[in-house]
């Protein structure tokens, strides 16, 4: 006589919930196999597909599982500490996601805002650092991020570290940044060559330098400003 009992092995490999999470996204599994992803094995008895369905009839479907204590959690035959904190951790994280707020992000309007953001910061570095300011369309910073230490050339600050990281965080604008240790903000030959060679670049990628900003002693220099570039 067979059991009734249908076990994992028996799915077809298409329809398991990790197989079909891999092919085809989270977004397209049901709770119950969302849930059964998480525990990852059944019973004896039972295929972790039935123990998740019998998880979200005791907590009659996410509206009480959201709530559900690790001690609840392992009230349900085949889940055992482990499992339930497992669950437990994963429906608090979230929860968390769900109502994170991102802090107010830094927007640039203008050379002093870019100042303002890094002056006290770099104006006592000993050496040249160069930093890139990666910008959403609404000009917030999203991400910032020293590239290069040592003396800027056109050799060490390549486009393509530049835009690498600009192309990862999806940025719709840059803005370089580099200090003079000197103290003096002027910029150099080879500062505006630079400069010229990262607004080409970003020309055919679809994402604009905004200013190369120069910082010294609690002064600063934008090469836009200054018609350099």
């Amino acid at each position: 006589m067979h059991s009734s009992s249908v076990m994992i092995k028996d799915v077809p490999f298409s329809e398991r919930p990790r197989e079909k999470m891999a092919k085809f996204g989270a977004e397209q599994l049901s709770n119950q196999e969302l849930l059964a992803v998480l525990i990852r094995s059944g019973t004896k008895e039972e295929s972790v597909l039935q123990l998740s369905q019998r998880v979200l009839y005791d907590f009659d479907g996410l509206l009480m599982l959201k709530e559900a204590t690790v001690e609840e959690l392992q009230t349900i035959k085949g889940i055992g500490l482990a499992k339930a904190l497992e669950l437990r951790a994963a429906i608090e994280l979230g929860r968390r996601i769900y109502t994170y707020h991102e802090e107010e992000r830094w927007v640039i309007r203008s050379p002093e805002d870019v100042s303002g953001l890094v002056m006290e910061e770099m104006r006592f570095l000993t050496q040249e650092h160069f930093v890139i300011l990666c910008l959403n369309t609404k000009n917030q910073v999203i991400h910032r991020q020293t590239l290069f230490i040592g003396s800027l050339n056109s050799s060490i600050v390549h486009p393509r570290e530049v835009f690498k990281e600009a192309l990862r965080r999806s940025a719709a604008a840059v803005i370089c940044i580099h200090n003079h240790p000197s103290g003096d903000p002027d910029p150099s030959r080879e500062d505006i060559d630079v400069t010229k060679r990262l607004i080409e670049a970003g020309q055919i990628l679809g994402i604009d330098v905004l200013d190369h900003i120069i910082i010294g002693d609690r002064r600063f220099t934008s090469l836009k400003e200054k018609g350099c570039v």
